[in-house]
């Protein structure tokens, strides 16, 4: 076993917080609404922040790298979205062994 896991295995098992409750919830819980500020190309950040997005989508996509718009932080590699996005026959990762490297 890894020397990390060995020092894991050695911890005792967490011990339940004495005296604590988890609140009722008096009401459900509001529902997410999206203001579209997350997507990449929204139009209600800053200018600044829009720049932002623009020089790190820039760098990102030389690098071939492709963007979920939804989600300007969301950029994916070899993944399936990848795939699709670029119209590779698959995605670029799959199973690996010691051997491959």
């Amino acid at each position: 076993m890894p020397p990390a896991l060995r020092s894991q295995a050695a911890l005792p098992p967490p011990r339940p917080l004495s005296g604590y409750r988890r609140p009722a919830r008096r009401h459900p819980p509001a529902p997410v609404r999206d203001t579209g500020d997350c997507h990449t190309a929204s139009t209600s950040i800053s200018t600044e922040a829009a720049g932002r997005r623009h020089v790190l989508g820039e760098a990102l996509e030389a690098a071939g790298l492709v963007n979920y718009p939804t989600e300007w932080w969301h950029w994916s590699y070899g993944n399936r979205y990848w795939a699709y996005v670029t119209g590779a026959s698959a995605a670029r990762y799959g199973p690996m062994t010691l051997a491959d490297l």
